[in-house]
């Protein structure tokens, strides 16, 4: 079955109710070797792959995360066939999500550079925060990072997520300071 990235998007949000973890922060090491990455999760972790279209091509998305403590945390990967559309496929994977938090999310949210070490320089790898609403309408915070790169012959792309219902930049911070690439 294909899904859109907007469906992606929903399943990462509903990733809330496949997990099964403890509601406190108890951060682990998870590495996930297909994506040449280690994450830093407070909670055992639940994965889904769904085929997704990305800026026009279909790739096969990879998602794992977990709840804990109020708040939803997940990391989504993928490779992508033609290398030369890094930067529009994190632009097109960056808008669907803020799409999927509702019509208010986009006109929130605040970019900054995110360029860890290892990291391709594209100005499309960016932080974002924003405000949205969940399918419910309930009101959630997102944290996120969109970024790619070079794995061997292939780009890889990744984000990473912290929704909760109220900022919590501790738990993000520490979210994203917890990926480390192999």
């Amino acid at each position: 079955m294909n899904w859109t990235l907007t469906g992606a998007a929903a399943l990462t949000l509903g990733l809330s109710l496949l997990a099964g973890c403890s509601p406190a922060l108890n951060w682990r090491s998870v590495p996930l070797p297909e994506a040449a990455i280690t994450v830093t999760l407070p909670c055992k972790p639940d994965q889904a792959t769904r085929t997704v279209e990305l800026a026009g091509a279909p790739v096969e998305l990879a998602m794992t995360g977990c709840d804990a403590d109020g708040a939803t945390l997940a990391v989504s990967h993928a490779a992508l066939a033609d290398p030369s559309q890094a930067g529009a496929a994190l632009t097109h994977w960056r808008a669907a999500v803020l799409a999927n938090l509702g019509s208010g999310a986009a006109a929130s949210a605040t970019d900054t550079p995110y360029a860890p070490a290892g990291v391709l320089p594209l100005p499309q790898s960016v932080r974002t925060v924003a405000q949205g609403q969940r399918a419910d309408g309930s009101a959630v915070s997102a944290q996120a990072v969109w970024f790619a790169r070079a794995v061997g012959p292939q780009v890889r792309l990744y984000h990473a997520v912290v929704y909760t219902p109220k900022p919590r930049p501790e738990v993000a911070d520490t979210f994203f300071a917890g990926l480390t690439f192999q």
